[in-house]
C-alpha cells in the first residue's frame, strides 16, 4: 500500500485543483469564488439573508445564526427551533477552533422501565414519546453572546418576515415537505400548520406560517427563556402532559448548551476536526484512519474497488457507533482510544478486500445520528461549521397548536437495550448523527483546539446516518483525488444501509454495480434524498471558494 505524501502550504493555500477528468457527478456547477465572504446553505433565501447580514457588516457567526433561523421557516421538515444544533467556528482573533454541543437531554420522566411498562420493545420512531428537550435556540443565542456582533432578536428578524409574509417554496423542499404528509396527518396542528390547504405546498406555492411568526416575536421580545421555562415553554410542557410524553418545565429550564473539545486525526496532510461524542463524528476520523494506508487513488475514483473498500471501513466504523458512542458522561471508551494506532489497527485487520461482510462486531474495549448544514465565513477570517436538525423530517410529527414549529424526535436516538453510554435515561443525551465538520492544516505547535494550525475549510454533509460516510466520500474525493470543492460535492455518493445493502447514485454505472454484486453486495439505487445534501467553503490566500450540493435546492453566495 502507498502512502500519498502531505502537500505543501504553498500549495494547500492555493486554488484547489481540478481532475484531470471529472467524476461521475449529479451536477455541474462552478465553484463560487469572493474575496470576502460567502455563505452556503440548502435554500437560496437563507443564504442571501445570511449574505446581507456580512454586506452590513456582520459577522459569520452572525450570519450563520441569521440564517438558520431562514431555513426554519423555508425547509421547516428539516430544522427549527424544536430540534438541536451543533456547530465548530474557527475564531480568526484567537486563532483556534472552538464547539458547541446545543443537544437537548432526555426528560425526568423518559425512563428505560417507563417504555418496558407502555410495552415498548424499542424505542419508537414518532410521536410524543421520541421528544427530548430542543436544545438548537439555546445555542443559537450562545454562539451569539459569545461571538456574535448582533443580537438573537436581530437575527431571527428575517425569518420572522419570511414567516409572516410568506414565500414561494422550492422543488427539493416541496418534495420532501409531500412525501411527509401522512406523518402531519396525524397530529391536528402540524397538519393545519403545514399542510394548511389540505396538502403541502407545490414548488412555486406561497406558503406563510404566522403562528411561527408570532412565536418568534415572542422569543425576539423575551428571549430564548420563553421556551426555556416561560410562556413557550410551559405550552409544550402542556402538550406532553395531554400526550404521555416525558417533558417537564424543569427539565426546559436546566437546558444549557456545552462548550466541548473537537477531536481530530490526519489524514493525507491535512487535520479533519469532528465533534466528539455524543455524536457520530468518530465515524468519520475512524474510516479516515482505516483507508489511510490504502493506496485510494490507485484504485480509481468511485471502481468497485475502491467502493468495497469505503463501504467495508463503514460497517466496521459505524458497528463502534453503536457499541461505544453515546452521552459523553456516560462513555465506556473514550473517542481518542478509538481513533488510537492499536484500535484502529485492529479495526483494520477486520476489513476483507475481497467479500463483502454482512456482519461486523464492534472493537475491543481497551484498557489503559432529518438536518440542514450550513456554513459561512467573513473577511475577518471566521468560519463556520454549523448543523440544525429535526431529526426525521418532521421530527415527531408533533406540533403544540398555535406555535408554528414541529418537535424533534432525537430520542429516537436512545436504545432500549441495557446497559449501553446511549441506553435511554433522564437526563442523558441521546446519540446524534448530527456532525460538523472542519478541516486545518497542521502547524508545528498545534494544540487540541487547533492553535497553530491554519484554517482550510468548513464543511458538513446532511442525511442522518449517511452524515458520517458521507464526510469521508466528500473528502477523499477533494484530498485524494484533487477535485475542487464543487467537483467533490457532485461526486456520485453511495450508502451503506446494513448488512449487505448498498444504494448509489444513478451515475456508478453497472458495470462497477455488477463487480460489487459479485463480491456479495446487494446493490440497489436510491433517489435523490438518500444522499445527503453538503456545503463547503475553502479559505483562500485571498478569499474564499465555495460549493453547494445540487441534491438541494441552496446555493453558495459571496460578496
Amino acid at each position: 500500500m502507498k502512502i500519498r505524501h502531505a502537500p505543501t502550504l504553498a500549495i494547500l493555500l492555493a486554488t484547489p485543483a481540478l481532475s484531470a477528468q471529472r467524476p461521475l457527478s449529479v451536477a455541474g456547477r462552478s465553484v463560487v469564488y469572493a474575496p470576502h465572504g460567502i455563505v452556503a446553505t440548502s435554500q437560496p433565501l437563507a443564504s442571501t439573508a445570511g449574505l446581507a447580514v456580512l454586506q452590513r457588516g456582520g459577522n459569520a457567526i452572525d450570519a450563520a445564526v441569521t440564517a438558520a433561523a431562514v431555513l426554519s421557516v423555508t425547509e421547516p421538515m428539516m430544522t427549527g427551533i424544536g430540534g438541536d444544533m451543533f456547530a465548530m467556528v474557527w475564531i480568526a482573533k484567537e486563532h483556534r477552533l472552538v464547539a458547541l454541543n446545543a443537544s437537548g437531554r432526555a426528560g425526568s420522566l423518559m425512563t428505560r422501565e417507563e417504555f418496558l411498562r407502555r410495552g415498548q420493545q424499542r424505542i419508537p420512531a414518532r410521536g410524543i414519546e421520541t421528544v427530548t428537550v430542543p436544545g438548537a435556540l439555546a445555542g443559537w443565542d450562545e454562539l451569539l453572546r459569545k461571538y456574535g456582533t448582533i443580537t438573537l432578536a436581530e437575527a431571527i428578524a428575517p425569518a420572522i418576515r419570511y414567516a409572516e409574509e410568506g414565500f414561494p417554496v422550492t422543488p427539493i423542499i416541496s418534495e420532501g415537505w409531500k412525501a411527509e404528509e401522512a406523518v402531519l396527518s396525524r397530529d391536528s396542528a402540524a397538519r393545519a400548520t403545514f399542510m394548511p390547504n389540505g396538502h403541502a405546498p407545490a414548488p412555486g406555492e406561497w406558503f406563510r406560517n404566522p403562528d411561527y411568526a408570532r412565536t418568534l416575536r415572542e422569543i425576539a421580545a423575551g428571549g430564548p427563556q420563553v421556551l426555556y421555562g416561560g410562556s413557550l415553554g410551559q405550552r409544550i410542557v402542556q402538550r406532553c402532559r395531554e400526550l404521555a410524553g416525558f417533558l417537564t418545565l424543569e427539565d426546559l429550564k436546566a437546558n444549557k448548551p456545552t462548550w466541548v473539545t473537537p477531536i481530530s486525526v490526519v489524514f493525507k496532510g491535512y487535520r479533519i476536526w469532528e465533534l466528539p461524542p455524543n455524536n457520530q463524528g468518530v465515524a468519520a476520523l475512524e474510516m479516515l484512519k482505516i483507508l489511510e494506508p490504502y493506496d485510494l487513488k490507485s484504485m480509481g475514483h468511485n471502481s468497485a474497488t475502491y467502493l468495497h473498500h469505503l463501504i467495508e471501513a463503514k460497517k466496521l466504523a459505524y458497528a463502534d457507533l453503536s457499541r461505544y458512542v453515546g452521552d459523553a458522561d456516560h462513555l465506556t471508551m473514550p473517542a481518542e482510544r478509538m481513533l488510537s494506532d492499536a484500535f484502529i489497527a485492529e479495526r483494520r485487520a477486520h476489513l476483507d478486500e475481497m467479500h463483502a461482510q454482512a456482519r461486523v462486531d464492534p472493537g475491543p474495549a481497551l484498557t489503559s445520528s432529518e438536518t440542514v448544514y450550513l456554513t459561512a465565513a467573513d473577511s475577518a477570517g471566521n468560519m463556520v461549521s454549523f448543523i440544525n436538525s429535526l431529526y426525521d423530517a418532521f421530527g415527531s410529527g408533533v406540533v403544540v397548536p398555535g406555535t408554528g414549529f414541529a418537535l424533534h424526535n432525537r430520542g429516537y436516538g436512545f436504545t432500549l437495550q441495557p446497559d449501553l453510554p446511549n441506553t435511554v435515561a433522564p437526563g442523558k443525551r441521546p446519540f446524534h448523527t448530527l456532525i460538523p465538520g472542519f478541516i486545518t492544516i497542521p502547524g508545528a505547535t498545534a494544540t487540541i483546539d487547533g492553535r497553530g494550525d491554519t484554517p482550510y475549510m468548513s464543511f458538513g454533509l446532511m442525511g442522518g446516518a449517511m452524515q458520517a460516510q458521507g464526510h469521508a466520500q466528500l473528502l477523499i474525493n477533494l484530498l485524494v483525488f484533487g477535485m475542487d470543492i464543487q467537483q467533490a460535492i457532485d461526486a456520485a455518493r453511495f450508502r451503506h444501509l446494513d448488512g449487505m445493502r448498498v444504494v448509489v447514485e444513478s451515475p456508478i454505472p453497472d458495470s462497477v454495480r455488477a463487480a460489487l454484486t459479485s463480491m456479495g453486495h446487494v446493490i440497489t439505487e436510491g433517489p435523490r434524498g438518500d444522499f445527503g445534501g453538503s456545503q463547503a467553503i475553502i479559505r483562500l490566500s485571498h478569499g474564499y471558494a465555495g460549493g453547494s450540493d445540487p441534491r438541494k435546492d441552496g446555493m453558495a453566495v459571496g460578496y
